[in-house]
């Protein structure tokens, strides 16, 4: 488009030099030297006014030129704020996440399984299924009920819970339970919001209710522990966070020292194995494991190689079709979102900001001229089309005169 516009200028200097040239013979030929006279300064108006937007024209340092080299870092804090004002607001991330199904985006994502064993498994499958089926299952039951039941009065759990916990913090692995601790909290305050609103209107003085001051109270502590779950959720290092992760590392290190807590575990290992509930709910067990067992290595392909695939599918199909899981995921995702803006919305646009003050001018000039160049080189087309058409406009009212 730069050829286009410059191959037009110079036409219309070629034109303009012919037109003058034969001007006495005819007097249209007055029209035509008047538009291309008006349609070369047009031209090379505009060209000017383009080029002095990337670069000095011709090199000159004409003041005002080379507007965006010479303002690149004005421009880079520009194009933050312009960012964090307009897209990086809580308010703006809220409503755009209202418009967003990400619960039903995820599910269909997770609603492909991927499946394919070897033939090695397929035989060491079947044979597995003979052997099962050949055992007495009565017999069979016994047997593996007592031994897990003997394992598990032998069992020392107090110390176990501890080492397992122990090093569930050392490895950062107790950080999903902290989340879904924080998750369910949200849930659980979201649930009984009517009843929070309700005690507070209830145990607020005469004054507050009448004001309506109890509501906006009632409304500022749900929003201020809606905002503190979703900072502790997203901010690793928060103070709540870290409550309660002293929490269970001193329970870790009951349960490993503490002769009292270990007591008290046993204590509770001991009624629960005692309770006739735990007899019924380990029949259970072992007939449910059986079945799935048989099914599972019947069909290695369906269960034991994709029972993986199968469970993520299961869940995003979950997704796809419950309304009351989606708003449960889209809410929380909405949350975390707004959260992140919240948080770090500032440094996210300052990374922008500093990303574009890194580069240098040429580098700015190449993107932005790249970018927006060729709708500039159809202004340089326009300023000369249209400065001729002013041209001819002028020269038909002068001779009017």
């Amino acid at each position: 488009m730069r050829l286009v516009a410059t191959l037009l200028l110079l036409a219309m200097a070629v034109i303009y030099a012919f037109a003058r040239s034969q001007e006495h013979l005819h007097p249209a030929i007055g029209f035509v030297r008047a538009f291309a006279e008006a349609a070369m300064v047009g031209g090379l108006a505009d060209w000017f006014a383009v080029t002095a937007l990337f670069r000095h024209p011709l090199g000159l340092p004409i003041p005002h030129t080379a507007i965006i080299p010479e303002n690149k870092d004005r421009i880079a804090d520009t194009m933050a704020t312009f960012l964090q004002t307009n897209f990086l607001t809580p308010q703006v991330v809220a409503r755009r996440m209202g418009a967003v199904n990400a619960a039903a985006a995820a599910g269909a994502f997770l609603a492909d399984p991927r499946g394919g064993e070897s033939r090695l498994r397929d035989g060491a499958a079947g044979l597995l299924a003979d052997v099962l089926e050949s055992l007495d299952p009565d017999e069979l039951g016994g047997i593996a009920k007592g031994a897990l039941r003997r394992q598990l009065e032998k069992l020392d759990l107090a110390p176990l819970l501890g080492q397992l916990l122990g090093a569930a913090i050392a490895d950062g692995r107790h950080m999903p339970v902290i989340e879904s601790l924080i998750r369910k909290a949200a849930e659980t305050i979201e649930a009984n919001e009517p009843l929070i609103h309700a005690t507070i209107h209830e145990r607020a003085n005469g004054v507050l209710r009448w004001t309506g001051l109890d509501e906006k109270l009632a409304n500022g502590i749900l929003d201020g522990l809606y905002k503190l779950l979703a900072e502790t959720l997203v901010v690793p290092d928060h103070p709540l966070r870290r409550k309660i992760e002293e929490g269970l590392q001193n329970l870790a290190h009951d349960l490993l020292h503490d002769a009292g807590m270990q007591a008290k575990v046993e204590q509770m290992k001991r009624e629960v194995l005692d309770n006739p509930a735990f007899a019924r709910w380990l029949d259970g067990l072992w007939e449910r494991g059986r079945t799935r067992l048989l099914q599972t290595v019947r069909n290695p392909h369906g269960a034991l190689g994709g029972q993986f695939g199968a469970s993520l599918a299961e869940l995003g199909g979950a997704l796809q079709r419950d309304p009351r899981l989606q708003r449960m995921v889209n809410r929380f995702a909405r949350r975390t979102l707004v959260g992140i803006a919240t948080r770090y919305g500032g440094q996210i646009v300052r990374l922008v900001s500093e990303t574009v003050k890194r580069w240098d001018a040429r580098t700015v000039t190449d993107r932005i001229e790249g970018a927006v160049g060729r709708d500039l080189q159809f202004i340089r087309i326009n300023g000369t089309l249209v400065g001729g058409l002013v041209g001819l406009t002028l020269h038909a009212i002068d001779l009017a005169l």
